[in-house]
């Protein structure tokens, strides 16, 4: 049975993957106050100075002193970095030189107010981001931050002192610090700081004591920070228990959904939900589901607007596609395993919304099964400014309405002419199949206008009395309203299908081109394969210009990928892609870094690592935030390609030499095998020959003179056959062509085998119409003498061997055959490989004269070919061109 109070371990390996990480980042420290002037960057200052005092490498990256004498006296002794100045509408601004910092590479850098808004045209457009790739670089540092700054408080403290707070953080970097330090003074004698001028100068004081720094605002700012210091004490306490096992209530694993759409007000719910999740330990994610509706221009910016802050703080967006709002969150819920839904409560809605449907609150509480539902006050996820009665919207053109109201005057005038003939009740009937038939050709809006001109037009035209608006009897006033009637139900059904269609229509578009894209990936043979397809597909779907830079392992610099129709990007360009790789982080257009780029960059990587950078040139910023979680699928899959074969490169290097390692080992061998034995020979037969002092030495000085000779031979063959596959893999084998005739080259080659031919039983079989062969005389030579000592070594004694020779119109045959047992069929293919031997046995040789063979003789324009005979044996066939 396991024990409940056991720590999880999935947590604890996650514990430990996080650590490993911390490891290769630099330490951050904060300095976390109630509101300027309570001394966070005179602390800070402190610490530093202790710091250099221990020979820690120091450097003060950006410090405000406002003019105050003690926080400029520590300033003074600690290495100070020049600021950069930034040219901008005539006015010089300066601020935090990152790239000179990271050139030095101190150990720890001091950056004040770590909420400040960057000045336009630095590399990122607030602070924070530049002392977070710092901290990415493995350089420490220490910073200073008010508790009104963060992104989640800065609505609690607007509301409590009454002012905006335009510059704030997300809540992420406050999880992200190592220590925080919290500088606490009480509001009394903060005031009387202010008072003394060692705040703002006297000038801003007094404005400052009427707006800021009142009081009670002082109290509530300092009790936002006590609070928030000791919930991260709370925190940290958990955590020490984990690493140290210590048994205690741990956490159950509990995963927030938060609903967002392009409700201003779902900046408030994206804040409450923040504050929510990190009191109680979960992750979270905020979900927007994309419905056929179609938003304006300001909508879909308060939409972006919206999913940028809840990835600020810290949030996993996730958009889907659904008709219906309720069913896609649940359905999002199920699928991430999602403990608590947060959702907004709405205040407006129209009259016929509350008869005839239930609002999504209500809904999400019905159907969301054992998840917990939280209601937070504000707007619901589609919350719009309604009014009591709402009109289906207008999605048809200025034609349709013109369309819709020719075919109700046709109908009229056509009732008109036959008045006569029909009854007022029975053109009520025709009016209303034509407003019936109008959805299959007309939207909502057209049908609804219809709707409402045909009871008029037949009361005032066909119901008596004539020409006048006025109903006498019931059963016209309830014809009059079941045009109304008729006509809402079937525009909203037409609407509701049509939006269905959409919805459809945006998930297959999407699904197709995922498909399309993973595809196409699947089929790539190589890297360039990979990129030419990714190419294609982004543009083809998101309608502009890409660029993709691989990495180069060698360099580790990234390059661009040119293929046909790519654009040449600049020297600047080029270098936000390499940033971009180095840090691994998306920047460019419509990011917070690097803003000036002509493209929006994306890292491509995965957990494993990053491999290259991808740019896409989109011009609309609203398009490129709709289509940013396809992107972002877009790029994952592209990253997964290009890593594949980045693996499968080193796998096939891994191969070459386990390749080369296999070949060395048999190469040793052969020759180890080849050098012993002839040298073996010669060793012992001059040895005997020294000491040879019988009286009839004479025969046996002749026959070990033979061994030598005959082991000789076979080392000049092996140092021959090395020299010629030498000449033959560098090029350097060209053949010297002259006409010979084919009994020459037969009969010269096999004289050097006049011992082995008493052995065996040799056929020469030569066509006396032969033609002249034009040939390299002493390479050919060399070629048959290598397949028949091939035929040699293979065969017992006794055996056949036959050489013929053939010809046709173009082609001149010379065939080498034994009766030996030949070779299995399935070393034919790599017969005339290198070093390669049937079955891997040493039978005399190197195991390279078949592959010098084949290598003379297609430098001769010829072919060599191999195959087993039928009656037994093997068979080489030689072919050559006769001119």
């Amino acid at each position: 049975m396991e024990d409940a109070s056991r720590p999880n371990p999935d947590e604890l390996l996650a514990q430990i993957k996080t650590s490993e990480q911390k490891e290769k980042k630099g330490k951050l420290k904060i300095y976390l106050g109630m509101s300027a002037g309570v001394g966070k960057t005179f602390a800070m200052l402190q610490d530093a100075s202790m710091a250099y005092g221990r020979k820690v490498d120091v450097l003060i990256g950006y410090v405000e002193t406002h003019k105050r004498s003690d926080t400029e006296f520590l300033l003074f002794h600690l290495p100070q970095l020049d600021r950069k100045k930034i040219q901008y509408k005539g006015f010089e601004l300066e601020e935090m030189d990152i790239d000179e910092i990271l050139k030095r590479k101190p150990k720890l850098v001091v950056v004040d107010e770590l909420a400040h808004t960057n000045a336009p045209g630095s590399r990122h457009k607030k602070r924070y981001l530049d002392v977070l790739e710092l901290l990415d670089n493995g350089i420490d540092v220490f910073t200073a931050l008010n508790v009104q700054h963060l992104e989640s408080l800065a609505d609690t403290v607007s509301q409590i002192t009454g002012i905006i707070i335009k510059e704030k953080v997300p809540d992420s970097i406050l999880e992200a610090a190592d220590e925080i330090e919290l500088v606490d003074i009480s509001p009394d004698e903060l005031l009387q700081r202010l008072a003394d001028g060692k705040v703002y100068t006297a000038d801003k004081t007094q404005d400052a004591v009427n707006n800021f720094f009142r009081k009670g605002n002082l109290s509530a700012l300092r009790e936002l920070a006590l609070r928030l210091t000791a919930d991260r004490v709370d925190k940290q306490v958990r955590h020490y228990m984990q690493e140290n096992k210590i048994a205690g209530p741990w956490k159950s694993t509990q995963r927030i959904l938060i609903g967002i759409s392009a409700s201003p007000n779902s900046i408030d719910l994206v804040r409450w939900a923040r504050r929510i999740a990190y009191t109680m330990e979960a992750s979270w994610i905020a979900v927007n589901v994309e419905t056929p509706k179609t938003l304006t221009e300001e909508e879909k910016k308060s939409l972006n607007k919206n999913i940028e802050l809840a990835k600020e703080l810290g949030a996993e967006v996730i958009s889907t596609v659904d008709v219906d709002v309720v069913n896609g969150l649940l359905r999002i819920a199920k699928r991430e395993n999602v403990s608590h839904i947060v959702i907004g409560k709405s205040h407006h809605e129209n009259f016929f919304h509350r008869l005839f449907s239930k609002d999504i609150v209500s809904r999400l509480i019905n159907e969301s099964g054992k998840i917990d539902v939280y209601i937070a006050s504000g707007d619901s996820v589609v919350d719009e400014k309604k009014k009591l009665f709402t009109l289906p919207e207008a999605e048809s053109g200025f034609s349709k309405y013109l369309l819709s109201t020719s075919i109700v005057f046709v109908t009229a005038a056509i009732c008109y002419i036959f008045s006569s003939f029909l009854g007022y009740q029975t053109i009520a009937l025709i009016f209303l199949f034509i407003v019936c038939l109008m959805p299959l050709i007309l939207g909502p809006g057209p049908v609804l206008l219809a709707a409402v001109l045909s009871p008029l037009i037949w009361n005032f035209f066909f119901v008596p009395p004539h020409f006048t608006l006025n109903i006498s009897r019931t059963e016209d006033i309830l014809t009059f309203i079941m045009f109304f009637i008729v006509a809402y139900v079937t525009g909203v059904l037409t609407t509701r299908i049509r939006q269905r269609e959409r919805s459809v229509r945006q998930r297959e578009e999407r699904a197709v081109a995922l498909y399309n894209l993973a595809n196409d990936l699947s089929q790539a043979n190589n890297l360039e394969e990979v990129i030419n397809y990714s190419i294609k597909n982004l543009k083809k779907v998101f309608e502009c210009d890409v660029v993709i830079f691989i990495t180069d392992e060698k360099s580790n610099d990234v390059k661009q990928f040119v293929v046909n129709g790519t654009e040449i990007i600049s020297e600047k360009e080029l270098s936000v892609a390499q940033w971009i790789y180095s840090n691994g982080k998306r920047a460019g257009r419509f990011t917070d870094s690097l803003t000036s780029a002509e493209y929006v960059y994306y890292p491509l990587k995965n957990q494993r690592g990053t491999y290259g950078v991808a740019g896409l040139k989109i011009q609309n910023e609203n398009f490129y935030h709709e289509h940013e979680t396809l992107i972002d699928n877009f790029m994952n899959q592209i990253a997964g390609a290009v890593e594949r074969e980045f693996l499968n490169q080193k796998a096939n290097k891994t191969l070459v030499l386990e390749e080369s390692e296999k070949l060395y080992k048999t190469l040793f061998d052969s020759l180890s095998h080849e050098l012993k034995t002839p040298i073996a020979a010669i060793m012992g037969s001059s040895n005997l020959l020294l000491n040879i002092k019988s009286e009839n030495s004479e025969e046996i000085r002749v026959q070990l003179c033979n061994e030598i000779h005959t082991a000789s031979l076979r080392l000049n063959r092996l140092v021959e056959n090395l020299l010629d596959m030498a000449r033959l893999e560098s090029g350097k084998l060209v053949p010297n062509f002259n006409l010979y005739e084919v009994t020459d080259l037969i009969n010269s080659a096999l004289k050097d085998f006049d011992s082995e031919q008493s052995r065996h039983e040799i056929t020469i079989s030569i066509p006396e119409k032969m033609p002249l062969m034009k040939i390299d005389f002493g390479l050919m030579e060399q070629v048959i003498k290598n397949l028949f000592q091939n035929a040699l070594i293979y065969t017992q004694e006794d055996s056949k061997i036959e050489v013929q020779a053939s010809y046709d119109e173009k082609f001149g045959y010379i065939m080498i055959s034994d009766n030996g047992k030949g070779i299995p069929d399935k070393d034919i293919q790599n017969i005339f490989d290198k070093f390669y031997r049937v079955n891997n046995k040493i039978a005399g040789g190197t195991g390279l004269g078949l592959s010098i063979s084949k290598g003379i003789v297609e430098a001769m324009k010829g072919t060599i070919s191999v195959e087993n005979k039928k009656t037994g044996g093997l068979k080489f066939t030689i072919k050559l061109p006769l001119n």
